[in-house]
């Protein structure tokens, strides 16, 4: 084992971990600890290893071939189910940067003290794009440490608000440990369900599986590949513990702080502390709904305007990190399933402005409320997407006509599959949830009609 041979290595793993840190991750590991207290951490920390498992096939696949997934996938599949592939897997990164625009304009309005609307936070977003674009100039390297960077600032200002709460460490680790749920209902099974849906991104298969290929590996020596896998999977794991203590201050945050708390406890430290936000928390004794923006008002209600900030600022981080990893994928994504050679210019421009132009108008025409709940759909959406992601780099890892002596052994043939079974169990179990909560007949059927066709299509990969 080398250090020095581990940091060349170092990078790809990271910039792949941004992806379990977006807003959406944030949302959905806030929402776990005000619902559900500290009772799903165990859920939580069995979805990243279940991710890390996952990814160590993309980069496996990246490094044993020379190709990316979609690549793969543009030689292995006919033209019509490669093109539909190709259109599942974009609107999974459509998806994504709404949640990142979502996030990111919340947060410009929180550190703003509401004086820049929500709208005017999605329109700065629009410079995200310019930034990242004028960074990736300068080498891949500079922008993997100016990752580092940002993953650190969460990690700092999630940090700050861990410290300032002080969770209970013993029902932390039991938490972690224990797999348990006592006294849960339907509200607590909903969020585990979304904290899976919300943790393993369909899109990062496909970024992982690329970013790997900008080491330099012989590929006709398998001891250098079998040293490239070997590094990769440490700094993946790396990443990923870092990416799943950041998650852990979030969750445990709000478990402590806010775990059975109602609209009225709220209210009333708020109307105390003269928050300008009280209004927010109707002065009943239903129990406290939390998001993103409600998340970091309720924080500076109870534990000053600088907890408030500071969350705002995590946000903001969370939010700019994940742009370009939807970026990245987006564009190899094209390249791969379609040969189609795009300047990563006119690629950004065009993923983005898909995703700000409905998150724009929700944002004028509507309230936070709104834009908040828009991250629950696009989790969902997410959630539908992931068989698109799995099944492929399940199927191509055990192929030994792709992957030679390196193709995947009966252990992890059947591992994967359960543990995809399982993952698209759960995601279509969070679906269903999410159908039936709208009540309504039309909606039903066009959800069955839709399963139908979205069901043949998961049997055709399999």
């Amino acid at each position: 084992f080398s250090f020095r041979k581990l940091w060349a290595f170092t990078g790809p793993g990271f910039l792949m971990s941004i992806a379990y840190l977006d807003p959406g991750n944030i949302e959905s590991d806030l929402q776990s600890g005000a619902v559900a207290g500290f009772k799903l951490l165990w859920v939580l920390m069995l979805a990243t290893i279940i991710g890390l498992l996952l990814q160590r096939l993309a980069a496996r696949l990246g490094v044993v071939t020379g190709l990316h997934l979609a690549e793969v996938c543009n030689r292995q599949y006919q033209k019509v189910p490669r093109i539909i592939l190709w259109l599942m897997v974009e609107l999974a990164i459509i998806g994504s940067d709404m949640q990142e625009v979502i996030g990111s304009a919340i947060a410009i309005n929180l550190l703003s003290v509401g004086k820049i609307p929500l709208w005017g936070g999605v329109l700065i977003t629009i410079a995200d794009t310019f930034v990242f674009l004028f960074l990736d100039k300068y080498g891949l390297r500079k922008l993997e440490a100016f990752f580092g960077f940002l993953i650190t600032i969460m990690a700092l200002t999630f940090g700050y608000e861990y410290v300032t709460v002080k969770p209970d460490q013993e029902q932390l680790l039991k938490g972690l440990f224990i797999p348990y749920c006592q006294n849960c209902g339907t509200p607590q099974l909903e969020q585990a369900v979304g904290i899976v849906g919300a943790v393993i991104m369909p899109h990062n298969m496909y970024l992982h599986s690329a970013l790997v290929k900008s080491r330099q590996v012989n590929r006709a020596n398998k001891r250098e590949v079998r040293e490239a896998n070997k590094y990769f999977f440490i700094e993946s794991c790396i990443a990923l513990f870092v990416s799943f203590i950041i998650n852990i201050f979030v969750v445990t945050v709000f478990a402590e702080a806010f775990f059975e708390k109602t609209n009225a406890d709220v209210h009333n430290v708020c109307v105390n502390a003269s928050s300008p936000h009280s209004s927010l928390f109707p002065n009943n004794n239903r129990t406290l709904e939390v998001d993103i923006y409600k998340g970091g008002v309720v924080l500076g209600c109870y534990f000053g305007p600088a907890a408030l900030y500071i969350w705002a600022i995590g946000i903001l981080a969370a939010g700019q990190s994940s742009t370009m990893t939807g970026t990245y994928s987006g564009q190899f994504v094209m390249e791969g399933f379609l040969n189609l050679r795009w300047s990563r210019f006119a690629r950004v421009l065009l993923t983005r402005s898909i995703a700000i132009t409905p998150t724009l108008f929700v944002a004028i025409f509507q309230d936070v409320e709104h834009l908040t709940g828009m991250n629950d759909f696009l989790n969902v959406l997410m959630s539908l997407q992931l068989p698109f992601a799995l099944i492929p780099v399940l199927t191509f890892t055990s192929l030994p006509s792709v992957m030679n002596d390196f193709a995947n052994g009966l252990f992890w043939k059947i591992a994967g599959g359960v543990l995809i079974l399982l993952i698209c169990s759960i995601n279509m179990y969070f679906v269903v949830a999410y159908v039936m909560s709208l009540n309504h007949l039309a909606l039903y059927i066009g959800a069955a009609i839709l399963s139908v066709i979205y069901l043949s299509f998961v049997a055709y990969l399999v």
